[in-house]
């Protein structure tokens, strides 16, 4: 399991002047602790976080943690502004030359981890990503001929599906990354474009922490209970 944990989190600079995005908190636990735990709760046991802006706080807080038996996470720094594929690129020596799931370090589901790996394991393409439709941050005007508003729906589901991480890949999928490499750009072009990537759909909660917003959302649905990821004791 792989975790890109290298971000600055430009978006996020309230939060993340001192510490990377991965260490922005969630109910005063940081995001990437909320990541592990979606997959801890899944029975994945071995981990390489890449790291880069700020990494060494990113290895002191695994290093202080505690976490289930027979666990392994290791940090590998992958340097202070490398792109998403980039950073995989210089993991590829880390990995043992099987299939391997790979996830941003600033998003949560409760994406069904076991169905997600069957669904690879099923089509034999190189790739899968998970795909979801997220809310819309504004409601939407109903519309009628000539302009006539009907209604509104408040914060609607997107009716497109987007890229929600949550990825598995075959080792083939690393020989398309360069050092200067961005994942969602050529590559998973280039993997769409040859019939190789699959679209995994995860139709439950799914969010990211990416602006200020993102953050104090997220933070009151863990607060108050409400917090759909949280699919651990």
């Amino acid at each position: 399991m792989v975790i890109l944990c290298g971000g600055r989190g430009t978006r996020l600079q309230e939060h993340t002047q001192s510490i990377p995005k991965a260490m922005v908190e969630i109910g005063g636990r940081p995001i990437l602790w909320h990541v592990l735990q979606i997959y801890l709760a899944q029975q994945f046991r071995r981990f390489l976080l890449l790291t880069g802006y700020l990494g060494e706080q990113v290895q002191s807080f695994v290093a202080d943690q505690a976490w289930p038996e027979e666990t392994e996470i290791r940090c590998l720094d992958t340097g202070q502004s490398t792109p998403t594929g980039g950073r995989l690129h210089r993991a590829a020596g880390e990995l043992d030359g099987g299939d391997f799931c790979v996830t941003y370090a600033d998003g949560v589901a409760d994406v069904d981890l076991d169905a997600l790996l069957a669904y690879h394991a099923g089509h034999r393409a190189a790739a899968t990503m998970t795909v979801v439709r997220p809310e819309l941050q504004f409601g939407v005007a109903q519309l009628g001929a000539d302009g006539v508003v009907h209604g509104f729906t408040e914060k609607p589901r997107s009716e497109h599906w987007i890229n929600g991480g949550f990825f598995c890949f075959s080792a083939a999928v690393l020989e398309l990354l360069r050092d200067d490499s961005v994942l969602e750009r050529e590559p998973l072009q280039r993997l769409a474009a040859s019939g190789s990537l699959r679209a995994y759909r995860h139709a439950g909660f799914w969010d990211c922490m990416d602006t200020y917003k993102d953050a104090v959302v997220l933070n009151d649905l863990w607060a108050n209970g409400g917090a759909p990821w949280k699919i651990w004791s």
